[in-house]
């Protein structure tokens, strides 16, 4: 075992910083600066149904926690992490305020571990299916719309849809990830023999180490960039495909 734990106050400060020094180029430009403004209802709305997806996920199951605690809402100031949030309008992925559960609330027919990883998958299953959703309603504008795309409204719900589908994308593959804090090492978790499990759990800090570790040299961008563009394109060339557009 460590001696030492690793405050996550710090982490936080590093990336408000990382995000507070790329806000110049989004002043330089008014394109930018409008894909940014654009960014935030996308980003309400990614986070917002995330974290709704893990309170309702573990209130079925029959923990009230996330209901008591007021998170069983699609009010986005219950779910919004700031430094999260700036990651994802600054960077694309980030994450919401987690969602307490007590696995020991659930429904006696299910292994709290098994729950653990079902409330776990919920976030991200959520912000896959509300991609899927928006490229649908994206490609119809494309497809039964075409005049009001040439408008200025037009443009402006296009650039709004785009982001919505990127952020949404960006949130749930990055949640993904196999790492402590994310949803990934809640899922990976439940699915590891016994022994390694345990072990997953002893060092769950070092993981977490490597976690913030990746993120400030950058490689966790390098890392998960590629994985988001493959669903990106997996999911709007579907769809596309669908509504006949090449």
């Amino acid at each position: 075992m460590f001696g030492f734990s690793f405050d996550k106050r710090t982490l936080y400060i590093i990336i408000a910083v990382l995000a507070i020094m790329s806000i110049g180029k989004y002043l330089n430009s008014k394109e930018a600066l409008l894909g940014l403004v654009l960014t935030l209802p996308a980003v309400l709305i990614a986070i917002t149904f995330h974290e709704y997806a893990h309170a309702f996920a573990a209130d079925k199951l029959g923990d009230d926690t996330p209901r008591r605690q007021g998170r069983l809402t699609l009010n986005p100031i219950a779910h919004l992490d700031p430094i999260g949030s700036l990651m994802l309008v600054f960077v694309g992925f980030g994450w919401g305020k987690p969602v307490e559960i007590n696995p020991r609330n659930f429904n006696r027919n299910i292994s709290m571990s098994a729950g653990e990883a079902i409330v776990s998958v919920a976030g991200p299953a959520m912000n896959i299916v509300l991609s899927i959703i928006f490229s649908i309603i994206y490609y119809a504008i494309i497809k039964f719309a075409h005049s009001f795309v040439l408008t200025q409204a037009g443009a402006i719900t296009i650039i709004l849809l785009q982001e919505i589908i990127i952020i949404n994308i960006g949130l749930g593959v990055f949640n993904l990830i196999p790492l402590p804090p994310l949803d990934g090492s809640k899922i990976l978790r439940h699915f590891l023999p016994y022994n390694a499990r345990e072990w997953f759990i002893r060092y769950e800090q070092i993981f977490y180490i490597v976690f913030v570790a990746l993120w400030i040299t950058g490689l966790g961008s390098l890392i998960i960039s590629p994985a988001i563009n493959v669903v990106y394109h997996g999911i709007t060339n579907l769809i596309a495909l669908l509504f006949g557009i090449h």
